[in-house]
């Protein structure tokens, strides 16, 4: 069964979208999901946190590009409705 974890920092609203949405696949698809907290600059470097919600399956982060700058920030996300503060379950 897939582990996914949603990274997040509490200074960017976007994470709770993102956690809507994994909840509402969690039930359909029945993978585990689990949240992560990141507080301060040296954990979002330590774990290369991508921005908030980064959302990891299996430990990997299926939307990087590679070219992601890493701290507390809110990250966008590219989707077939333009850019968006949480990826779409398109």
């Amino acid at each position: 069964m897939a582990v996914v974890t949603l990274l997040y920092f509490d200074g960017c609203p976007n994470w709770q979208q993102a956690d809507e949405r994994l909840r509402q696949l969690q039930a359909e698809h029945g993978f585990t999901l689990e949240r992560r907290e990141i507080d301060t600059p040296e954990e979002a470097a330590r774990v290369r946190f991508a921005g908030s919600p980064t959302v990891l399956v299996d430990g990997v982060d299926p939307f990087a590009t590679g070219e992601e700058p890493t701290g507390l920030a809110c990250r966008v996300y590219d989707t077939p409705d333009g850019p968006q503060g949480s990826p779409t379950m398109a």
